[in-house]
């Protein structure tokens, strides 16, 4: 499910994340003035890999009745379904659309 939704970068960044706070709890207790520096650097992996998570969500394509669909497989078989509706039936409506040129419709 990470792979389909392209989330891999947003998973890297909380692993890198939590192994910066795992470096500043080592350098806090053994006193280094730049652990602070370390902390600030965690916290921006982790909203970095936040924003990532909630991207798809946020840019996600709608359809036709407004729902999102996240599958991203499921939306390239909706897309190609729809284009392959949409190609039969454009002879149709220009089909109806002479016949009610002739008044037949």
């Amino acid at each position: 499910m990470i792979k389909t939704l392209k989330l891999q970068k947003a998973v890297i960044a909380f692993i890198l994340g939590i192994l910066a706070l795992i470096a500043y709890k080592v350098m806090s207790v053994n006193k280094v003035e730049s652990s602070n520096y370390m902390l600030s650097f965690a916290g921006i992996l982790f909203i970095a890999g936040a924003l990532m998570l909630i991207y798809p969500i946020l840019f996600a394509k709608k359809d036709k009745e407004g729902c999102v669909e996240l599958d991203p497989e499921i939306q390239e078989e909706m897309v190609a379904a729809e284009a392959q509706v949409s190609t039969t039936e454009e002879p149709v409506t220009e089909k109806v659309v002479v016949n009610e040129k002739m008044g037949e419709a």
